[in-house]
């Protein structure tokens, strides 16, 4: 019997053996994982240099336009346990600290860090980091002034002066991004308290016939001499603004029509970032998405889409930006978490001194 079993054994196996074999099926070909990026409504990049990531990365890249950058925020923080996106592109530093504190962001410590300034890199557990930065600073129309015989402002101080008297318009921190911006820098130039505060600059600035407008369109296009017809010929605005009135002017001009006030805490430098949110499930395709915005393919074309410049140091600029863009050596400098903190009293205080 035993004899009969192994035979039968024996012969099952040879007819597998000699039975034709089944082919394994092909492997099932994976398509492109979606990668959703949540920012604000200014944010702009050539679709060639998404096209780059996408073909590098089998992904397809999905731009979600939320709102101005608090909006973004908030939504981001109010949908934390069903996240709308993989990341949070363009919190700034005047927000960070909310983003920080709510918790939604996973930390990654990018390689590509190592070419980005130190005093970009806010967080030192690596949750948000630095992109681009711009600076917020008086600008000033240089033919204007010319025409007038009278010198542009070269310091914050200037603008009290009675000569200046009715020529700066400036942006209301409570509507504008710039506006905030700018009041910030009086308060890092001038302080909180001493014998002269950021408010008794204000306050002078008032009783100087200072101008406020609810956003910088129209304190850029409806006031200010150099582009429009109004008659104010110092305006709030960006270091970032005398290249970029080149670059759409289409003219070769020799030196910028309009200048910039550079002087140490004249300026705000608005630093954006970029954060992994928790709960993605594409937490690889997403590191591999910071890693790009922070390398110079992306960098480089930061300037001519969304008009500040680039973190990486390695980033060359356009040559408009090269030949025509000042960037302040020292802008005020105001503690993200004490921005957090205050925000709205220092806003209401502002309110006080200049418009009630």
């Amino acid at each position: 019997m035993r004899k009969h079993v192994i035979g039968i054994v024996l012969l099952v196996l040879l007819l597998a053996a000699c039975a034709p074999s089944t082919p394994a099926p092909p492997p099932t070909p994976t398509g492109p994982r979606t990668l959703t990026i949540m920012t604000h409504d200014s944010f702009d990049i050539s679709e060639e240099t998404i096209a780059a990531f996408e073909e590098a990365n089998n992904a397809q890249v999905e731009i979600f336009k939320a709102g101005d950058a608090g909006l973004v925020l908030n939504q981001a923080i109010l949908s934390a346990e069903n996240p709308l996106a993989d990341l949070l592109y363009g919190v700034d530093n005047t927000l960070m600290s909310r983003g920080l504190e709510a918790g939604i962001f996973e930390p990654y410590e990018s390689p590509l860090l190592a070419q980005t300034p130190d005093h970009l890199e806010l967080d030192p557990e690596h949750r948000l980091l630095p992109v681009d930065y711009g600076d917020v600073c008086l600008n000033y129309d240089k033919g204007w002034f010319a025409e007038a015989g009278l010198e542009p402002p070269a310091t914050l101080e200037d603008l009290v002066k009675p000569e200046y008297a009715g020529l700066t318009v400036v942006e209301n921190p409570a509507s504008s991004s710039p506006g905030l911006a700018f009041m910030l820098a009086t308060i890092g130039h001038f302080g909180l308290e001493g014998d002269y505060t950021w408010l008794d600059y204000w306050a002078d600035l008032r009783a100087n016939d200072v101008l406020v407008t609810d956003g910088w369109e129209d304190a850029y296009w409806g006031h200010f001499t150099y582009a429009s017809d109004g008659d104010r010929p110092i305006v709030v605005s960006y270091a970032s603004s005398p290249p970029v009135e080149i670059y759409f002017s289409g003219e070769d001009f020799e030196e910028a029509p309009t200048g910039v006030v550079v002087a140490d805490g004249s300026c705000f430098r608005q630093i954006e970032f970029v954060g992994i949110l928790k709960g993605t499930q594409n937490r690889d395709l997403a590191e591999a998405w910071v890693d790009f915005m922070l390398g110079r393919t992306f960098q480089e074309d930061i300037p001519l889409h969304m008009f500040v410049f680039p973190a990486n140091e390695n980033a060359a600029l356009p040559e408009v930006f090269a030949r025509f863009a000042l960037i302040p050596e020292h802008p005020a400098q105001v503690d993200p978490a004490d921005i957090e903190a205050n925000r709205e009293a220092w806003v209401e205080q502002w309110t006080e001194t200049v418009l009630r």
